[in-house]
């Protein structure tokens, strides 16, 4: 992390200086009359169960890409679902995730995703006790495709197909990582994808959506019967999540709308006519919560690196300096936290330190 902030080579900083350039006349005209339009009016009930005992979990900001805008987190004291209130609109979404998964952010974000392997395979793997050989496989949410590129190993006679509203999917297609690659929304393409599929597969997208229960339906509308679901979200129900506060990283402000404590998604799944073959939470643990929230912390401390959508001027030399001394100070604090963090990830499912659960779920 800290080598690529901190220090990239000439070449690479001439070319994204030139792309930041190219964009800081759209962004500035863009911002020009605030950020209120972004947001829809606040909620006065809780989206999952109706009730209206709300209370503020978190109050923060865009700790990763610094673009403006406060956000705010509730917590339902009914059933202790975590959603964003106000929620982000339509053209807040395209706004926020703009040049985070593509434009700027595709290449650093590509790379993060490709080298996750390991993660890959273990999600793969919990599906082979109750499936030893799916036909056909769809992942939703799937981005590039590399989660199917590596369950290919496990599943070699399986078909992956992939599903995403940006063009990763298409893209996934063409280099092959997947049979068929749909871009679009899944509850909108679901009926012309019904019965298809012998596994469903949503790691860490359900969070993103406006409408979860909605995603959930259309995964039992394209599943066969007796198909499975598989679910991979952060937990809200995290003592890391207390622990760090604003500094969490699963918290991803803006992106994440809606976190769904496990007994939630159990019971939502079962109304739909599904029955939860397996739970995990040490498996799906990410050891990076302490060495993500020093990073954002040094992020925060740093002088902001160049970015089109914040006021000023570029930053010059000077500051692009005391940016890589910031960050070269707290490299032994960096290396600290990933010794802790992979210290932890051996017990952290049974001390409820799992940033993340993961349910299978067999369609009824």
């Amino acid at each position: 992390m800290t080598t690529t902030e901190a220090g990239p080579d000439d070449g690479e900083a001439a070319v994204r200086a030139r792309q930041v350039a190219a964009l800081r006349p759209a962004y500035r005209a863009e911002l020009a009359d605030g950020t209120a339009r972004f947001f829809e009016p606040r909620r006065a009930a809780c989206p999952w169960c109706g009730s209206g005992r709300l209370r503020t979990r978190l109050r923060t900001t865009d700790l990763l890409q610094h673009k403006p805008g406060g956000f705010v987190l509730d917590e339902c004291e009914g059933c202790a679902h975590v959603f964003q209130n106000p929620r982000l609109t339509g053209p807040g979404l395209e706004f926020y995730y703009r040049d985070f998964y593509d434009g700027l952010g595709e290449q650093r974000l590509g790379g993060v995703f490709g080298s996750r392997v390991g993660a890959y395979r273990s999600r793969a793997r919990s599906v082979a006790p109750f499936e030893d050989a799916p036909g056909s496989w769809l992942d939703v949410g799937t981005g590039h495709g590399h989660f199917c590129e590596t369950a290919r190993e496990v599943f070699p006679g399986t078909s992956f197909d992939g599903l995403d509203l940006s063009e990763g999917a298409e893209l996934a297609e063409q280099h092959g990582r997947l049979a068929r690659g749909f871009r679009g929304s899944f509850p909108e393409l679901a009926p012309g994808l019904a019965g298809q599929y012998d596994v469903v597969s949503m790691f860490h997208y359900l969070e993103h959506s406006t409408d979860p229960a909605r995603e959930l339906t259309a995964a039992r509308e394209a599943l066969r019967p007796g198909g499975l679901l598989l679910i991979e979200v952060p937990d809200p129900q995290s003592r890391f999540a207390r622990l760090l506060g604003r500094w969490w990283l699963p918290w991803l402000q803006p992106q994440h709308l809606n976190l769904m404590p496990t007994a939630n998604l159990r019971r939502r799944l079962s109304e739909l006519g599904f029955t939860v073959v397996l739970e995990q939470h040490g498996e799906p643990h990410d050891p990076v919560d302490l060495l993500a929230a020093c990073w954002l912390l040094l992020d925060a401390i740093a002088p902001r690196e160049d970015l089109p959508w914040l006021p000023g001027e570029p930053p010059g030399r000077l500051r692009r300096a005391l940016r890589g001394a910031v960050f070269l100070a707290g490299a032994p604090l960096l290396l600290l936290a990933t010794v802790l963090d992979r210290l932890i990830a051996t017990f952290a499912g049974r001390a409820g330190l799992s940033n993340a659960y993961r349910l299978l779920a067999r369609s009824d």
